[in-house]
């Protein structure tokens, strides 16, 4: 009955780890990923992250840094530099475009009588306080330090 069952004479453990073995590192031996370079606490084996300041262990694939004009659409660079929550940023960003919409108005619109012009200030007025809303709420949204 033996000579049924296929490879029967081959001796084989019914359990089998998922991965491959990786081949471990002499003893004594600490391998450039092994520590965290911000905080310099041992990585858990197997994992990305640090588990004490969350910094990536693979930080040579991080190291990408975008400069010129593509740093300065950068959301989160951008409110980095700052200081900015994404709110006040928000904010902060809504109220320049208010004050360039001030100051267009007056270039777009052309004021022939007295009553075309106090319409035109009145748009001004309005961008204004536009603006002085969203810098004060982007104020009052900052995080402090």
């Amino acid at each position: 009955m033996a000579h049924m069952a296929p490879h029967y004479d081959e001796r084989q453990e019914f359990w089998k780890p998922a991965a491959a073995a990786r081949p471990e590192q002499a003893v004594g031996a600490t391998g450039a990923g092994q520590i965290c370079q911000a905080c310099g606490t041992d990585f858990v084996v197997g994992s990305r992250f640090c588990y004490v300041c969350g910094s990536d262990r693979n930080t040579n694939l991080a190291d990408t840094t975008v400069t010129g004009v593509h740093a300065w659409f950068d959301f989160a660079s951008l409110r980095d530099t700052l200081g900015l929550t994404n709110a006040s940023l928000v904010a902060f960003v809504l109220g320049c475009a208010c004050v360039i919409a001030a100051v267009v108005t007056g270039f777009v619109f052309t004021a022939t009588t007295l009553l075309d012009w106090q319409a035109v200030q009145l748009w001004r007025i309005e961008w204004l306080l536009g603006a002085v809303a969203l810098f004060a709420a982007g104020v009052l949204l900052k995080k402090n330090k």
